[in-house]
């Protein structure tokens, strides 16, 4: 069977990760299991793909419904967490995951204070009582090891300014300029899921690596998980994009003091070294405001919510205004410290 559930040794009830605990915890007697000393059942079983034949739950029967991505999910007829079994062995097991650390009550919470601190959105928006949804996610991403050797000619000045006498003097020294660097970046997230919008995804870094669990099955029992939709090699190009402000960052830092700089030339070879695919923990929450549905991500460790909410525009108006007569007020009092005195 490639569906795989987790049931009470005790009293035989569905059984789900706790991040808080870091346990897989019976929903019925409140039993609970270190997941890091549980044999997991994907090493204990082979599984074939289940080529059409669909997913049935293992307690009721019923179809479970999961489209092409997806690898853990929820029995919509009783609730059981279940895991795809098939779709996280071979070239699809993870090498590493990330566990909820946040509840799913925490998490609303946190999500309805973050809707209270919006300064320029609607105060209907502001009460957070328009949730529509919110799912806890694993989200499929490779974590790259890149290397880069760097290397760097160009032309820099250094210009001083003096007086002499009656005169004032400029001097103007000439430099060639040469940087040999070598940069290495460890765990680059980037996120593998055709579902997911990258620039989201960006914006809920940092993740805390050091967190990361060698990947078990029962850390998804209770949630939802996507597999990969690209591999490592399909997103190398990304990867390299991403780093590539900051290998400009280190160039510039390393040739500083100088009044000008200009690069003629700039060599950067990127090396893969790995690239490991792990499960990274994210509240997706849905919002009806307005009759639009708008769409936040939540870090599923810190906390972090990003996402773009509605705006007012009484209050983007009254800021502008706000700000418009500050600038004004300053003018004024500039022109009378000058001796122009106020208009």
């Amino acid at each position: 069977m490639p569906v795989i559930d987790y049931k009470c040794p005790n009293c035989g009830s569905g059984m789900v990760f706790n991040g808080r605990t870091g346990a897989l915890t019976c929903q019925g007697c409140g039993r609970q299991d270190n997941i890091e000393q549980l044999p997991d059942p994907l090493t204990q079983q082979s599984f074939s793909e289940s080529r059409g034949r669909g997913y049935h739950c293992n307690s009721c029967g019923a179809e479970v419904m999961a489209d092409a991505e997806m690898t853990a999910t929820v029995c919509s007829f009783c609730g059981t967490a279940v895991v795809l079994g098939d779709r996280l062995t071979g070239n699809l097991a993870p090498a590493k995951v990330l566990p909820f650390l946040i509840s799913k009550e925490e998490a609303m919470a946190a999500f309805r204070k973050w809707c209270r601190n919006g300064l320029l959105t609607p105060d209907g928006f502001m009460t957070a009582d328009r949730v529509k949804g919110i799912t806890g996610v694993y989200v499929p991403f490779w974590l790259y090891e890149l290397h880069n050797r760097v290397e760097v000619h160009g032309h820099a000045t250094k210009v001083r300014t003096y007086t002499r006498g009656d005169y004032q003097y400029t001097e103007t020294q000439h430099f060639a300029i040469y940087r040999k660097l070598r940069l290495n970046y460890v765990n680059l997230p980037i996120d593998a899921s055709h579902k997911m919008s990258d620039d989201l995804m960006d914006k809920l870094e940092p993740f805390p690596y050091e967190r990361l669990k060698g990947f078990k099955s029962p850390y998804l029992a209770g949630y939802t998980a996507d597999k990969y939709s690209y591999d490592d090699r399909e997103l190398l190009p990304r990867a390299k994009e991403k780093i590539r402000s900051y290998i400009e960052s280190s160039i510039s830092s390393s040739v500083s003091g100088y009044t000008s700089v200009s690069f003629t030339n700039k060599q950067i070879d990127t090396t893969p070294k790995r690239a490991d695919y792990c499960l990274i923990p994210v509240w997706m929450v849905k919002y009806d405001y307005n009759r639009s549905e708008y769409l936040f991500a939540m870090n599923g460790q810190t906390g972090k919510v990003v996402g773009k909410p509605p705006l007012s525009k009484a209050k983007v108006s009254a800021w502008f205004a706000g700000v418009s007569g500050v600038t004004l007020l300053s003018l004024k009092l500039i022109s009378w410290m000058m001796g122009g005195g106020f208009l």
